[in-house]
């Protein structure tokens, strides 16, 4: 397994490629691993991939792909041939639609790990029920979706850290769990529900955990970096 260090993924959530380069190049050295999402990709498209890249880092293609099994499969095919690390599908377009993406991205030894989104971790008990109608506890959708990940050859899965534990055990050490919803008792909570504290989310089982606000929103982004860093090796 790779240092704790190089398993910090930085989230670039800004729609400005300025603003984007300012912060790899601010985290170069320290931070190895950057999520691109739907609002980087969106604004400036594969320019942020390929600039991220160009630094020498592992990209995280955060797209959540979710369509008919035929459409996704072309974007995963797309996204296999880009030389990122890891992209995602939302484990919620079935099992037919995941293993059509697997297929997609092939058996070739370089070929990015292909995760599947469970809940997002915005989403809490009452709204998982009340809004969306999915009535079973929450760590148990999250589990039986993490098994139908696994059931289709996707490498892991994007869970809350409360259920990496779970999965790891259920699902093997090999099955990855990357995690979102990571906030340092030092920074706000934001929007997320289900949070963890980035040492707490190694110890859960994660393999790879994002961080976003605490150190982008930060007046001095590498020393909010450093400061994460140093929370997980102590």
């Amino acid at each position: 397994m790779k240092k704790l260090e190089k398993r910090i993924i930085v989230a670039l959530d800004t729609r400005d490629f300025k603003t984007c380069e300012k912060w790899v190049k601010s985290l170069k050295g320290l931070i190895h691993f950057y999520k691109v999402g739907s609002e980087l990709f969106t604004a400036v498209g594969l320019d942020a991939v390929h600039f991220v890249l160009d630094q020498g880092a592992d990209v995280f293609l955060d797209l959540k792909f979710h369509d008919i099994p035929n459409s996704v499969a072309q974007s995963a095919k797309a996204a296999a041939g880009l030389g990122i690390k890891m992209f995602n599908v939302h484990t919620l377009g079935g099992l037919n639609m995941m293993r059509a993406a697997r297929e997609a991205v092939g058996n070739g030894k370089t070929r990015p790990w292909l995760l599947g989104v469970t809940i997002l971790t915005s989403h809490g008990e009452k709204e998982l029920a009340n809004e969306l109608q999915i009535k079973v506890p929450l760590k148990n959708q999250v589990l039986h979706l993490a098994k139908l990940g696994r059931e289709a050859g996707l490498d892991g899965v994007v869970a809350s850290a409360e259920e990496a534990a779970e999965i790891k055990k259920q699902l093997g050490t090999f099955f990855k769990v990357v995690t979102p919803g990571i906030r340092p008792l030092w920074a706000a909570k934001g929007d997320q529900t289900r949070i963890v504290t980035p040492r707490d989310a190694f110890k859960l089982g994660a393999d790879y955990i994002v961080v976003g606000r605490p150190i982008t929103g930060a007046e001095d982004i590498r020393g909010a970096a450093s400061k994460i860093v140093e929370e997980v090796l102590s």
